[in-house]
């Protein structure tokens, strides 16, 4: 049976994008990952598009020099403005972002009416829209920025009267009339998911692209003929541009499982 023993990389702004990686792992236990935070430029959800290619292609390139075998795109604001221009970077490489897997998914609700919580960036780039308008072009779809968020869930503020007044605060403007799907734009919010809920009515479906970028890196893999097989379970690398203490203690709410901060490698982008 043909495979390619080469990891999976995976970047992010921050450590939002853990979440994608517990994700694959949970999809894929035997794939090894080497994953890449920018925390020294973070967020990228408020600087403009070309700043954000700019560090896109930076992030890229360090996993290249790694020779991993796909890059998943886990910020969607990168996703959103930076995936043409990394395929292009890094071809024959794939690379998957969580635009397409999370509108797909919001789609398959079977909703009309799609409320898209995302970052500035990703918002003002209209990514989710023309996803969703290529797929479903009679849905109606309203986005919101909702940078508070990322904050929130940094620091561990996910339940309680805090995040459930922030999440209220966001979303009632867009409840009438209801969204039937919410998209969580952006890997920091799933942490805030109960809030968001509340906020969004007990009939709107939340919708995470981790798992739907999972199947999709899964299925890309295997259509290559490159999944690995079954065996010992893959390692996890991971690298940070700058906080490798704040990476570790942050990034394992994201990652499911404590991180040790001497498993965190600091990298310098070129």
């Amino acid at each position: 049976m043909a495979f390619d023993p080469r990891p999976i990389g995976v970047f992010d702004s921050g450590v939002g994008g853990l979440s994608v990686v517990r994700a694959i792992v949970e999809a894929m236990p035997f794939e090894s990952i080497v994953y890449l935070g920018d925390t020294a430029r973070l967020p990228y959800g408020t600087k403009s598009r070309e700043t954000v290619i700019r560090y896109a292609r930076r992030a890229a390139r360090v996993l290249a020099e790694r020779d991993v075998k796909m890059v998943v795109v886990a910020c969607n604001t990168a996703s959103a403005v930076a995936l043409g221009a990394l395929s292009d970077l890094l071809a024959p490489v794939p690379v998957v972002g969580v635009v397409e897997p999370g509108a797909r998914a919001a789609v398959a609700t079977g909703a009309r009416r799609i409320l898209v919580l995302a970052t500035e960036g990703t918002v003002r780039g209209g990514a989710y829209e023309r996803a969703i308008a290529r797929i479903r072009p009679e849905a109606s779809v309203a986005s919101v920025a909702c940078p508070l968020f990322v904050g929130l869930a940094e620091e561990g503020w996910t339940d309680g009267q805090v995040p459930r007044l922030v999440a209220e605060a966001y979303v009632a403007p867009h409840r009438t009339p209801p969204p039937e799907a919410v998209v969580l734009g952006c890997t920091h919010f799933p942490l805030l998911a109960d809030a968001i809920a509340e906020a969004c009515g007990s009939k709107a479906v939340l919708v995470d692209s981790a798992a739907t970028t999972a199947a999709q890196v899964k299925a890309r893999l295997r259509a290559r003929e490159a999944e690995a097989p079954i065996g010992p379970p893959g390692r996890i690398e991971l690298f940070a541009t700058d906080g490798v203490d704040r990476f570790a203690r942050v990034g394992g709410r994201f990652l499911g499982r404590p991180i040790d901060p001497t498993d965190v490698q600091l990298v310098n982008l070129p």
